[in-house]
């Protein structure tokens, strides 16, 4: 009996094949979509994952400003961060944030589902969030995918 093909094939970076995927936010509820984001980051949905390795997709994740938050999250879902310095803590609510800016409400979502090392640094990195449906990144040849497919 081969005894060799029974060996474990674990991904590096030279063996890793990285794809541009493109995800529509529009209608999906923000968790749930930041969930499968992040998946598809860290590579989960590919037979050669690999746990230590930057393994996933680049995706961007389209139409952020007709995200959905259910309940009454708009309002008491507070983001919170600190100065650095006594009594520098500053929150903002999830409105105001979106207020600000629609991409830092799913980027801080899809953050805080990645890895808290380097190897999370590395794969936010490959995230990136456009307000309206037009990108700049049509020269990587993007494919579609459709969230209701993946779970």
């Amino acid at each position: 009996m081969d005894t060799l093909s029974y060996k474990t094939v674990s991904a590096n970076k030279a063996t890793v094949n990285k794809e541009w995927v493109v995800v529509d936010a529009e209608g999906q509820a923000l968790g749930r979509l930041s969930s499968i984001v992040a998946k598809l980051l860290r590579g989960k949905y590919k037979a050669n994952f690999t746990p230590h390795v930057d393994c996933g997709d680049n995706v961007v994740v389209i139409n952020a400003e007709k995200i959905n938050l259910t309940g009454k999250k708009w309002d008491s879902k507070e983001y919170i961060r600190h100065t650095g310095y006594p009594g520098g803590q500053k929150s903002l609510t999830a409105s105001e944030l979106f207020g600000k800016g629609p991409e830092r409400l799913v980027e801080n979502a899809v953050k805080g589902m990645l890895p808290k090392n380097k190897l999370g640094a590395d794969l936010f990195r490959n995230l990136r969030v456009f307000a309206g449906s037009e990108h700049d990144l049509q020269a990587q040849k993007p494919k579609t995918i459709n969230l209701n497919d993946l779970k």
